[in-house]
């Protein structure tokens, strides 16, 4: 790789548990929670025990993968050679069915995080947790931690209480344009639905492999609902989505609505124009062929050098050794990847390099 800065859009601080949260909410939530005999409960986003969770090297001995941050420093930030690493804290409160808890949960993973991490290595940036089951309650947290500059995105889980589309999470999308925040779409279920269009995966393996069909399904409610006509400068960057589904998927979106388009006059141009333009992937897992010639057809075939971040997904085990890139990438798109794309993408990120 080429002395420029890198930037790391995905890497994933833990919540060790509820009871780290409580100092960070009200005294309404911190009683409620010990009271109700939860204080202990564990809300963590990937089965712990799951070999993807965490690379072996990775794993502590003690308390979840992720959860500490003098292990981060050297595992992923000094070890990748890492100048700025997005935190994106995935945690239970985007999943509870209380909207008052989920929100209460999301503001104390927020303040949690800032105090935590951000505060302690100026390398670390942070998105701002939202709780996607109540957009009211979101744009409140995206208000109420904007004037925060160190937060450079708002994350959402991917599949939610229904498509992305829906004017229903508007007020989200709103308060994200307004302070030049991205919106992180990342792999991950409230599983209020099942996570197939045919039924309950039966396997983690399924559940897993079966959620770039999910990222198609939002980014076309996203497309043909409107939302980029709406919110002309809204980024949306899909997390751990996989990359290789995305020609494909563009050649469809492009043939279809070319002829079905009058049912949706708002949507103007091309759905490939929309996404290339508006649209980025983290790069990990780019679930890459062995052969770096097809890899390097498949980029091509995405017809963008700006879509593409680079991010190691820590502590995730989604490469071998130090190899977060795959063989047969063009050292110029590498280059890309690592700076100018997370730049053009996080505006907020521009004023850390300057």
């Amino acid at each position: 790789m080429a002395p420029v800065a890198t930037i790391d859009c995905d890497i994933h601080p833990a919540v060790p548990n509820i009871a780290a949260l409580l100092p960070y909410m009200s005294g309404f939530w911190r009683d409620s929670f010990v009271e109700r005999g939860i204080d202990g409960l564990e809300m963590q986003s990937y089965p712990p025990g799951a070999p993807i969770t965490a690379r072996p090297d990775w794993r502590p001995a003690k308390g979840p993968a992720g959860g500490s941050l003098e292990a981060m420093q050297v595992q992923a930030l000094d070890r990748f050679g890492l100048d700025l690493a997005i935190c994106n804290t995935l945690y239970g409160g985007q999943v509870a069915v209380s909207e008052t808890m989920g929100a209460a949960i999301c503001s104390a993973v927020n303040d949690w995080i800032a105090e935590q991490w951000l505060d302690r290595d100026p390398r670390l940036r942070a998105s701002i947790v939202v709780p996607a089951q109540a957009p009211l309650l979101a744009a409140e947290e995206i208000e109420r931690k904007a004037a925060d500059r160190r937060f450079v995105q708002v994350l959402m889980p991917v599949a939610c209480e229904m498509m992305l589309g829906r004017s229903y999470y508007w007020p989200i999308y709103e308060a994200a344009s307004r302070h030049g925040l991205p919106i992180g779409l990342h792999a991950g279920s409230m599983y209020r639905h099942t996570p197939t269009s045919t039924g309950w995966p039966s396997h983690f393996l399924h559940d897993y492999v079966a959620h770039s069909q999910t990222f198609e399904d939002q980014l076309l409610s996203l497309v043909t609902n409107g939302v980029f006509v709406k919110f002309p400068d809204l980024r949306v960057v899909l997390i751990e989505s996989g990359v290789t589904w995305l020609p494909g998927f563009l050649w469809r979106a492009f043939k279809t609505w070319r002829a079905v388009r009058p049912e949706a006059p708002w949507v103007r141009e091309s759905p490939v124009e929309t996404i290339r333009r508006q649209v980025r992937l983290t790069a990990q897992p780019l679930d890459a062929p062995d052969d770096p010639r097809v890899l390097d057809r498949i980029i091509d075939q995405i017809g963008s050098d700006e879509m593409l971040l680079f991010a190691t997904d820590y502590p995730h085990w989604q490469f071998e050794g130090d190899a977060a890139l795959p063989p047969g990438l063009d050292p110029v798109l590498i280059a890309r990847m690592r700076r100018d794309n997370p730049l053009a993408t996080y505006p907020r990120l521009q004023e850390a390099i300057a």
